[in-house]
């Protein structure tokens, strides 16, 4: 009893290294996430017009016309949710990775990923609305004479008219590509990790910059192998858009966007994504490396 009451409470430090490491990563990579957006969400002309050739011109004219501060457009709903999100989802497979052990200790393969994908799955209770305003208020400069509105006014404004449910529109593209990123981020972090050589003989962990390069390494090809799956969920999350060309599910967004734009528009902002995951994973890893939480819980005398 003794042993599962300490296991329980040992959840606390990797839930604030988890909010922690969230909120720097959102901090130093928001820029990336905004032309990321953007990318995704433009749409080609009958004649193949584009409002951005590329992640370079699109960061480019945004800078231009909107300015530093401009880059952050949304940047204060991800930080505020990042920390629920980021605790969530590192806690949680945490906590499946210790239950899906096998009776001698180890977990295979099959069952990281089970562990990957039921923390994937349990996120999304807060990334559906976090990515919802986000996305809102990222694209709200690439539009003209778009109005730039509060979170909070967006998020009202939807309660109002849809109800809470107004708030998860997009939930099932969500936890699409989330149960999947996970599913294919966790294991192959793990892999990688085990390889790393070690600081002493009989370590346990990898060295530090081994476990950020491995976290880099994992986030980045994860983010890769769903970005078809993150293309949906930010069109169908574009209020703008649905008011226009609005799409009537999961299937019809793919299919329009094959349809309409081609296989390559599914991997539009893949470079972006990448680019923004990588950084995102590595800073998770190396707060759990150097046990920022554990360090300042002890400080406090809690531990």
């Amino acid at each position: 009893m003794a042993t599962n009451n300490q296991q329980q409470f040992s959840l606390l430090p990797k839930i604030i290294n988890g909010g922690i490491a969230g909120i720097i990563g959102v901090s130093c990579v928001f820029p990336l996430d905004l032309v990321k957006t953007r990318l995704q969400n433009q749409t080609v002309g009958p004649k193949g017009e584009k409002m951005y050739s590329s992640m370079l011109d699109c960061f480019k004219k945004t800078y231009r016309a909107e300015g530093y501060f401009g880059m952050y457009r949304g940047s204060a709903v991800n930080i505020l949710l990042i920390t629920p999100e980021k605790a969530i989802k590192l806690a949680a497979n945490d906590f499946f990775r210790h239950h899906l052990q096998t009776k001698d200790g180890k977990l295979p393969v099959p069952r990281q990923m089970l562990a990957g994908g039921l923390a994937g799955m349990f996120q999304i209770i807060v990334t559906t609305p976090m990515e919802l305003l986000k996305i809102q208020l990222q694209d709200a400069g690439r539009i003209a004479g778009s109005k730039h509105e509060s979170a909070m006014t967006i998020a009202r404004r939807l309660v109002q008219k849809e109800g809470i449910a107004g708030l998860y529109r997009g939930i099932g593209a969500t936890g699409a590509r989330d149960v999947s990123f996970s599913v294919v981020y966790f294991p192959l972090f793990a892999t990688l990790n085990d390889l790393g050589p070690r600081a002493s003989s009989g370590a346990s962990e990898a060295v530090f910059w081994w476990s950020f390069l491995s976290g880099c390494a994992a986030g980045s090809m994860a983010a890769l192998s769903v970005n078809p799956l993150d293309v949906i969920k930010t069109r169908l999350q574009d209020l703008k858009r649905a008011q226009t060309n609005p799409y009537k599910g999961f299937a019809d967004c793919a299919i329009k966007t094959m349809k309409e734009e081609g296989p390559r528009a599914f991997f539009k902002g893949g470079a972006c994504r990448m680019m923004v995951i990588a950084p995102l994973f590595g800073i998770a890893q190396t707060v759990y490396f150097l046990g920022v939480a554990e360090a300042l819980l002890s400080s406090l005398g809690v531990v």
